[in-house]
Order: structure tokens, then C-alpha cells, then sequence
């Protein structure tokens, strides 16, 4: 006899209410509470991708949302497994990722420390994740799920994006409900436009440059700012670079690119000799202002969604305000400046920014003649020739998810993302993030091959999701280049101490170990790493290309900026990339 069907309970409400915002993936790991939410799904029209540990869930969910722009739900148990979801909430936070985490709680009568004794139970399980996500909320009765999802979807749209945290009772999610169906929710995050009065004085500002200098950080790329800040930068006929987390927010061979060599001086000092820098999606945290090295001289422009992040490191012309709506607003608002042919009019400044309209080409071409001569003198042909063939394997629209390891660092300053897009974990920078992001994009266009790259160390943060990747046969081809330990991590004890302490691991064959998973593997070298990965990228599936290889960081020039009264390149007793940028950008 067919089973009868069961009646709807709480869990239904939720992933309904998920369905009527748009939802169309849900990442998680199943747990006794949460069983409610789990058994809806099956009945629903969701796309579910299970993870086999939470951390690597939140951040295939983060991923998710980054390629597609909208929220990403996380859907989680109580207790252990909501907390294992803290490090990539964190990264989330870091990156402005609007993932929506949706985890259990003990029945309703262990809330608010009734200490009941219930397995999994905390005295106060939000309170973890206060200190990370943008907004908490709490379910108590089934009628108050579709509201309390709406309200938790619109904060995590809401400029500027991040994660949130909603909590639901056990009992709550296995509750009876008679109302009908959710088919409608609306939740529309408030806009966030510039007052006018500052874009005028912007737009004053920065028509009456003489080298106006652009900074484009990672808010660019999270409000699809590119074509507003391209028309921008070609009206003021300004150089532009962009921070780590804005790669890809202006095109990386366009004449006025500056690319983002952040942590070289040539670059810092080209910044600090505009006479107007706008910062736009950057709170010029550590990486973008090479260590806190950067001292403009002239004057700031700062465009910034974050409130918080206005003015927090320098005194600018704050305007918070959505990127994109910032930048559409001055593209309009600024007298345009025709290019003309260098030397036409003006000089350049000290460092060698534009000096007039028609300079700016020809300075930014000098930048990054000084930047590759620089690198050039270092000896480091292997590490180039390493990204150099990444680059060249990875499909021009692919997107690609980096761990923290040395071949990351060099990609963040090194790597041309073209149309594809390049995401890293540098937001709050902890390891394992590559592979299981790189699953969460993969999920969102399954048509599309996805790259992953990590050390031995950072791998093994995330070995478990080769079986999802098999379970799920998602197009992942994830690179790890094998150099006996945590590599960035040696170089600085090294460099500092004379000797490195507990940076050797002990390690698997990774070829053999994915292949035990179902995954082809194959074992590389530089010479071949070109061919392997454009083969492994191009079959359909996983697969795991092992390089085993030793590859060095490019020397520092933040160490010894002012040790003598000025900028200088010499080395230092770390190599430059290791701390991560508290606002990505």
C-alpha cells in the first residue's frame, strides 16, 4: 500500500518560504533537530548539496552566493554543527557574502538557558554568532517562520551584503501547520544611494584633478559595478588598480590599469601622489594599503556600503553609499576629460601618476614596467611560469577559488581573472576555503568548469568533499601544489628565526586518495602543468591535479618603507601576503 502523505509541519514553511524569495540551492549537513527542515526538502523544488562537514558547507554556500549574486541558504543542525559553521561565516562576513544560515535549536523549552539538559544544547547558541553575522533572529511558533525568513533574506542582501543567522526550535520545525502553502514573500532590501550634495563635491573634486588616481576594491565587484566604474575612470581619464578582493572590477589590460601589485611600493607611491584617490568598495585595510604603509598626500574620495569602514583608516570625503550608485552618479556629475597624446600639456607627478588629461596611459605603462622590473630581479622564473600556466589552462569564463597558500599570494597580485572571476578566502583568511567553494559555484552553473587551488595543508582541511564532488559529479578540477607543509608559514619562521617549527606534515598520496574516492587524479610538473590542467578542466567531473612543487613569495617592500626616512624594497623577515584583509578589499 502507498504511504499515506504527511501532514505539513514547520520544516514546510521553511523551505517554502526559501522557494517564494528564490531560492533554488540549499547547502548543508543534516542533524537530529533539524530532520524537520530535511524532510520538506524532499518535498520541495530545491536543489539540495550536502557537504560532509559543516565549515565546508558554509563555504560552498558563500561561493554560491558570490557567482550568482543572490542569498545562499545554509541549512544546518544545533549545538557542534552550528558552530562549525563560524569560521566561514566569517569569511562571509569578510567578503560580504549574503549567505542565509539556518540552523536547529533545542525544543523551545530549553531557550533562553532553561538548561533542560537536551542533547546539543547551549546556554545561548546566538550568541556565537553575534559577533559575525550581520542580524540574528529567533523562530519561536511555526506561523512566525515566513516572516522571520523574509526579514533574515532582505539583511543579508541589504548593502552591504553578509551572512545572518536564523534559529529555529526542534519542535518548532516538527509542528503540524494548517495554513496554506507560502507562495509569496517579499523582501526587498532598502537601497542605498549617495546623498547629493556629496557627489557634487566628489565630482568637483575630482574634475578639477590634475592626477586623479582610482582604488577599486571588492564592494565594485559585489554591486556589478564594472562598466559604471570603467565609465568613470575613462571621463576623469584616471588610472585604476584594484585591491584582492576587486580582481576583475576593471579590465586588467586596459591602458589605464594599474592591475594590483598592492603590496609593491612603486604602487603605494603612486597612490600617494594623487592629487584626488578615490577609494571605492575598500575600507584600505591591511593588504590594501600594503601593511599600513600607504600615506596619501593629497586629497581622499572614500565610496563605502559598510559604514563602519568610512574614514576608519584615513580622513577621506566619506560618501556611503552602493558602489554602483555611487559611481553611475559621478560618471555623470564630472566634467570629462579627453585623452591627449602624452606630453601634449603638463608634467607627471613625482611618482609618476598622470599630471593632465592623456598622461594617465603612459604613467600607468611606467608602473608596471617598474613593478615587473622589480619582480624580475628576484629570481623567481618557477613561480611565474607556474601561474602563468594556470592561467593559460583555466577557460577565459571560469571562475576559480584559491586557498591560502604562496601560489594564491601571487595570483591575488600576479593573476588576470578575465571574464571569469577570482575569489579567495583572504577575507578572513582560514584555510580549507578552495575546494569546497569551488563545489558551491559549480552547483550554481554545473555547465561550467570551476577551478580550486591549495596547498598539502589547507587540502587536507578539505579531503572529505572529494566524495561530494563524486556524489554530486560536480566540474571541479582541484590543484594542489604539494610542498611538504604549510610553505608561507616556514618562509617567515625562516626568514625570522633562523629555523621553521611545526610546518612539516606528514601527507597523503594525494593522487591515489582522490582516486579512491572515484576521482581522477593525475601527478604534474611545471613542464606538463599546462596540458594536465587544461585536460582535467576540460573532462567532465572532478578531478585533482597533484604539482609537487616549492615555490617562493616575492620579497616584501612594506618591512623597510620608512626605515630610512623612505620607500624602499629591500627584503624583510616575511615575505609579504600572509595577514588577511579585514574588509577583503
Amino acid at each position: 500500500m502507498p504511504t499515506a502523505q504527511r501532514a505539513r509541519h514547520g520544516g514546510d514553511l521553511v523551505v517554502e518560504s526559501l522557494t517564494a524569495l528564490g531560492a533554488s540551492t540549499v547547502f548543508g549537513l543534516p542533524g537530529q533537530h533539524a530532520l524537520g527542515a530535511f524532510d520538506a526538502l524532499r518535498r520541495s523544488g530545491l536543489t539540495y548539496v550536502g557537504l560532509r562537514v559543516e565549515n565546508n558547507a558554509g563555504f560552498a554556500a558563500d561561493a554560491f552566493a558570490r557567482v550568482t549574486g543572490t542569498v545562499a541558504p545554509l541549512l544546518v543542525s544545533t549545538g557542534p554543527g552550528a558552530l562549525m559553521t563560524l569560521a566561514a561565516l566569517q569569511e562571509s562576513a569578510a567578503a560580504s557574502a549574503p549567505v542565509l544560515a539556518i540552523g536547529s535549536q533545542v525544543p523551545t523549552a530549553g531557550l533562553g538557558g532553561g538548561r533542560k539538559g537536551y542533547l546539543h544544547e547551549l546556554v545561548d547558541q546566538k550568541a556565537s554568532f553575534r559577533d559575525i553575522v550581520k542580524s540574528v533572529h529567533t523562530v519561536r511558533t511555526a506561523s512566525q517562520i515566513p516572516s522571520a525568513v523574509a526579514a533574515a533574506w532582505a539583511s543579508a542582501l541589504e548593502a552591504p551584503a553578509g551572512p545572518v543567522w536564523l534559529e529555529i526550535p526542534q519542535d518548532v520545525l516538527l509542528a503540524p501547520v494548517s495554513v496554506p502553502p507560502v507562495t509569496s514573500l517579499r523582501a526587498e532590501p532598502r537601497p542605498l544611494p549617495p546623498r547629493p550634495e556629496l557627489t557634487a563635491e566628489a565630482a568637483r573634486l575630482l574634475s578639477a584633478a590634475e592626477r586623479p588616481v582610482i582604488l577599486a576594491g571588492g564592494g565594485v565587484v559585489r554591486a556589478g559595478a564594472r562598466q559604471e566604474l570603467r565609465a568613470l575612470a575613462e571621463a576623469l581619464d584616471a588610472p585604476v588598480t584594484t585591491t584582492f578582493g576587486g580582481k576583475g572590477a576593471f579590465p586588467w589590460d586596459h591602458p589605464l590599469s594599474l592591475q594590483s601589485w598592492l603590496e609593491d611600493a612603486h604602487t603605494t607611491e603612486f597612490l600617494e601622489d594623487a592629487d584626488v584617490l578615490l577609494v571605492v568598495g575598500s575600507g584600505l585595510g591591511e593588504l590594501s594599503s600594503n601593511y599600513h604603509t600607504f600615506r596619501p598626500r593629497g586629497r581622499l574620495v572614500q565610496i563605502e556600503a559598510d559604514l563602519g569602514k568610512l574614514e576608519s583608516n584615513h580622513p577621506a570625503l566619506g560618501i556611503h553609499a552602493d558602489a554602483r550608485e555611487a559611481l553611475a552618479a559621478l560618471a555623470e556629475a564630472v566634467t570629462p576629460r579627453p585623452p591627449r597624446p602624452p606630453g601634449t600639456a603638463g608634467t607627471a607627478g613625482t611618482a609618476g601618476t598622470a599630471g593632465t588629461a592623456g598622461t594617465a596611459a603612459k604613467a600607468a605603462a611606467g608602473l608596471l614596467t617598474r613593478v615587473r622590473e622589480r619582480i624580475d630581479a628576484q629570481g623567481l622564473e618557477l613561480e611565474q611560469r607556474v601561474l602563468g600556466a594556470v592561467r593559460d589552462a583555466l577557460p577565459d569564463d571560469s571562475p576559480s577559488f584559491w586557498d591560502m597558500t604562496i601560489l594564491s599570494y601571487w595570483a591575488w597580485s600576479a593573476f588576470d581573472p578575465r571574464a571569469g572571476a577570482l575569489h579567495s578566502a583572504q577575507g578572513a583568511g582560514g584555510l580549507g576555503y578552495g575546494f569546497p567553494a569551488a563545489l558551491g559555484a559549480a552547483a550554481a552553473d554545473p555547465g561550467r568548469p570551476v577551478l580550486a587551488v591549495s596547498g598539502d595543508g589547507g587540502a587536507m582541511y578539505s579531503i572529505a568533499e572529494l566524495a561530494t564532488a563524486h556524489q554530486y559529479r560536480l566540474p571541479v578540477t582541484w590543484l594542489i601544489v604539494d610542498d611538504g607543509g604549510y610553505g608561507i608559514l616556514r618562509e617567515y619562521m625562516t626568514d625570522t628565526f633562523g629555523e621553521a617549527t611545526a610546518t612539516e606534515l606528514s601527507r597523503p598520496d594525494f593522487v591515489t586518495l582522490a582516486e579512491s574516492f572515484g576521482v581522477p587524479a593525475v601527478r604534474t610538473t611545471p613542464e606538463r602543468l599546462r596540458a594536465d590542467l587544461a585536460g582535467a578542466l576540460a573532462a567532465p567531473g572532478p578531478s585533482v591535479v597533484v604539482l609537487p612543487a616549492l615555490l617562493r613569495m616575492f620579497a616584501p617592500t612594506h618591512l623597510d618603507r620608512f626605515a630610512d626616512g623612505g620607500p624602499g624594497d629591500g627584503p624583510g623577515p616575511d615575505q609579504g601576503c600572509s595577514e588577511p584583509d579585514p574588509d577583503q578589499g
